[in-house]
């Protein structure tokens, strides 16, 4: 008879991207949580979340994953289609549910859960039909919503975080770096963003060899693609006259930075050259506001005025940045930490955040085109670090021809 579920430690346990110690750290601090919340389980089921607290970083392709965790257990739930993968890369045990009858997954979960207990779940994630099925199959006394509890301990990072976030941002940079020197008109964009995602897996591989290489992207935009940060990258090919937008994406074991960097083939036109200049100062501005005590609304303040100034806010086209950390950037975004006006947050020691304005220029407009910069800042114990270290602006990304 085949196994609905079963247990496999197949080959030894990997070399994580953070220390035991780290993860026994996040541990503790849900435990408290589970402890003031009168919670028997939490059953994580996002990427980001998952990642955090046990360092395995699921692919999906449809079928559901789970980290389960109580006051003397943390196990992830996986499909067996990864086999001894998840077990060999998380922080604890692993039981593996097989796809030969539905809903084995959720006979896994039960199984380590049991019946009648309060359980914590992510309620921006769970989705309805599973939800459903959480009833029918854990049958839960209570089910609460902590998501928010958890979202705010992954606000504040750890110096182990940092260290492997400044590194991230160190390889946008030389990501950014392939890409610029790469430029030149008749070129298309997709070949420039293959150039930089090259470069940066092969820093990640250099730098980090017990890593899972994956996730890491370019976006370039070129012309009238660049009205939108998260255009997708064509085969436009670059002309002289060309405003460009420079992305990149390094991923490290689920954590995400980011380098953004305006950029123009010859010379801008004086109405394009104004508007980059001010969204740069509008920039700097952002830069020099990101101070512990300063609640992230006041800094959407201060820019937005600033930008009212010199007519150019109605170009803005969202929030001037945002949390970074596990997944950030693109599955787990931190929504409590953003630079928007309906953000109230205080920034603290401790906390990552990104320095990001765009102004868009629609089409048959003077200086049309999309305009963005954006840096990464900790708030470290002594004082906010910019850890970002390519040039912006006019002065050094005019590509000559």
């Amino acid at each position: 008879m085949r196994k609905e579920f079963f247990e496999l430690k197949n080959g030894e346990k990997a070399i994580l991207p953070f220390s035991d110690g780290e993860f026994e750290n996040r541990i503790s601090k849900l435990r408290k949580v589970i402890a003031d919340s009168g919670i028997d389980f939490v059953i994580f089921t996002s990427m980001h979340n998952i990642a955090y607290f046990s360092g395995f970083l699921y692919c999906s392709f449809g079928r559901p994953y789970a980290l389960i965790v109580s006051n003397d257990l943390n196990i992830t739930v996986s499909a067996n289609i990864d086999l001894g993968q998840p077990w060999r890369r998380s922080y604890g045990q692993n039981v593996i549910y097989t796809d030969w009858k539905r809903d084995n997954y959720w006979r896994a979960v039960s199984s380590i859960v049991g019946h009648g207990k309060i359980v914590g779940i992510e309620g921006d994630h769970i989705t309805f039909q599973q939800n459903e099925k959480l009833k029918e199959f854990v049958k839960p006394k209570q089910v609460k919503d902590i998501s928010d509890d958890v979202m705010k301990m992954r606000m504040i990072k750890s110096m182990e975080e940092m260290d492997l976030i400044r590194s991230g941002a160190s390889i946008a940079d030389i990501g950014g770096a392939a890409i610029i020197e790469s430029i030149k008109p008749g070129i298309r964009e997709i070949d420039i963003a293959m150039i930089g995602r090259d470069a940066m897996e092969k820093a990640i591989a250099d730098r980090f060899p017990n890593s899972e290489l994956r996730d890491t992207w370019v976006w370039f935009q070129s012309g009238i693609n660049t009205d939108g940060a998260h255009n997708p990258v064509t085969t436009r090919t670059l002309k002289v006259g060309d405003i460009l937008s420079l992305n990149t994406f390094p991923m490290i074991s689920g954590y995400y930075t980011a380098l953004e960097r305006t950029l123009w083939v010859g010379e801008p036109d004086k109405e394009s050259l104004r508007v980059w200049e001010a969204n740069v100062k509008a920039h700097e501005l952002g830069l020099s506001l990101i101070n512990e005590g300063i609640a992230c609304s006041a800094v959407c303040d201060q820019i937005n005025n600033f930008l009212e100034d010199q007519d150019l806010l109605k170009y803005r086209t969202f929030g001037y940045g945002h949390s970074f950390g596990v997944l950030s950037h693109y599955y787990g975004r931190e929504a409590g930490l953003e630079l928007r006006e309906d953000i109230d947050t205080i920034l603290e020691k401790n906390m990552v955040v990104s320095m990001e304005p765009m102004l868009t220029i629609p089409q048959g407009n003077p200086g049309a085109g999309g305009y963005r910069e954006h840096d990464i800042v900790i708030l470290t114990e002594k004082e906010p670090e910019n850890i970002t270290k390519t040039p912006y602006g006019p002065a050094h990304n005019i590509i000559k021809v």
